[in-house]
């Protein structure tokens, strides 16, 4: 995997509890410091080759080495042979940055020419667009540096090669994306890092300081267009707030942060064509939120969660009150969970969907977080199936154990108390804000939903008591 490592949420200290009464959220290193951090392997793996003046320089100064150790083994009498050397030593490093600084001259014209060339031949693969925005023409020059890249390396075109014998090949899709997110000067990746540290320094000074209050969310995304980076304005302190949740608070517009990995598929696809179909674009989006989120999930999250403070409140008040109940409390049929748990490899009914679901704090990529959730309720489906054969040897089922969401809601409300993760409310609130739109419709889609359902039932628990807890879920 070549995508920034993260921190695993569960262990990183920006993912304490916040439901403790800490005004503060644990501390994040500033914006310039997160921005070092993030070069740092660029500049350390990325070694550029030297200028013909840089090397006139080296070779100069091993002359310079050369004369003063001969001039160590002269003799105190031998002045003019002294002076000679000198003399000859000047002329031959000036005649060395004289021929190096022509070799330059010509490099740089040689590399204007090709730079107005690829210019050139980047414009011919936009002319068809007509008029331009900003973001278009800032596309146009991403993909000329994409251009000039390729001059440079040899591996684009291996790529290229291998994968027009074998273009449905997931692995070796899979693998050039890998492999392209590892190099830390390729344009796409210097754009990744230029998003990621604007998406951080807006966060900062939010998350840094609890006194800020907790920032609203707007939700909403562009429909076409490159992200123009989400922006930040802070209301007037005295200015009352009409939403509940918020009491002194900074407005947040992430409209333009879940279509950053969308910016950066164009550009793959402009650069690998063979890439552009259903599936390759699909394993394309996986790496490049896994390589853009990593670095960001910790102080997205914190954010939401200063958000969501009083939901997840809720949730865990209703948690500590029902999370040893039966799973009948919550409404899940009879027929649904075994009535003796003696015989039973779990210790309590449904409980690999309840490890299942925890595991979904541990990653920091969206995508990887809402494969999790539907895990979840597969492993639900397969225990419900078990529960029932178990109860109804005698007659063969003649439809599935879970009908619905009359089904479903009560068992996945039963494994969310028990997950014993707050953070849940949190976690699904900014899943539902920066997951790729393709995957809100289908399985995934309704797998989030019901999620979310559950969630809010749950957090309602508490404050119904006993008499809630048997009220159909809708």
């Amino acid at each position: 995997d070549v995508s920034p490592k993260a921190t695993s949420p569960s262990n990183s200290p920006h993912h304490r509890e916040l439901l403790e009464g800490a005004e503060e959220p644990p501390p994040f290193v500033p914006p310039e410091v997160f921005q070092r951090l993030q070069t740092a392997e660029s500049q350390d793996t990325s070694r550029k080759a030297l200028t013909p003046i840089e090397e006139a320089s080296r070779v100069n100064q091993r002359l310079k080495a050369k004369y003063e150790a001969r001039l160590a083994r002269l003799a105190p009498g031998q002045a003019c042979q002294k002076t000679s050397l000198s003399l000859s030593l000047q002329r031959q490093m000036m005649e060395n940055l004289i021929i190096a600084q022509a070799r330059q001259d010509a490099l740089q014209r040689k590399m204007e020419e090709r730079r107005l060339r690829l210019q050139e031949e980047a414009n011919r693969r936009f002319a068809a667009s007509g008029t331009t925005t900003a973001e278009e023409r800032e596309q146009r020059v991403i993909y000329a540096n994409i251009l000039e890249y390729e001059q440079d390396h040899d591996w684009p075109k291996q790529w290229k090669a291998n994968l027009k014998k074998s273009p449905d090949d997931p692995t070796l899709v899979s693998g050039l994306v890998s492999y392209l997110l590892s190099c830390p000067d390729h344009p796409v990746m210097t754009l990744l890092r230029k998003h990621q540290y604007r998406v951080y320094n807006h966060l900062y000074p939010i998350i840094s300081k609890g006194r800020l209050g907790s920032p609203q969310l707007h939700q909403g995304r562009p429909q076409t267009g490159f992200p123009s980076t989400f922006s930040i304005a802070y209301r007037n302190r005295a200015e009352p707030v009409s939403c509940g949740l918020l009491s002194r608070c900074s407005v947040l517009t992430y409209g333009s942060l879940p279509v950053v990995p969308d910016q950066l598929l164009s550009l793959c696809l402009l650069s690998f064509e063979c890439l552009n179909t259903a599936n390759s674009k699909d394993l394309c989006v996986a790496s490049i939120e896994e390589a853009f989120f990593a670095p960001l999930w910790s102080p997205l999250l914190v954010l939401f969660r200063k958000v969501y403070k009083d939901r997840e409140q809720a949730f865990e008040c209703s948690m500590k009150r029902y999370r040893d109940a039966s799973p009948e409390v919550v409404g899940v049929p009879l027929k649904l969970f075994p009535q003796d748990a003696s015989g039973q490899q779990c210790s309590y009914p449904y409980q690999s969907a309840v490890q299942e679901l925890k595991l979904l704090c541990n990653d920091c990529c969206p995508q990887r977080k809402l494969e999790c959730i539907v895990r979840t309720l597969r492993n639900i489906c397969v225990c419900a199936e078990d529960y029932r054969c178990h109860q109804e040897v005698d007659s063969p089922p003649k439809s599935a154990a879970i009908s619905g969401a009359d089904d479903l809601l009560p068992i996945l409300s039963y494994v969310a108390l028990r997950c014993d993760c707050p953070q849940l409310v949190s976690e699904c609130a900014a899943l539902e804000e920066f997951i790729h739109e393709g995957y809100l419709i289908g399985e995934e889609g309704y797998c989030l939903t019901s999620m979310q359902s559950a969630l809010a039932y749950v957090e309602s628990l508490h404050t119904g008591g006993a008499l809630l807890c048997t009220a159909k879920l809708t």
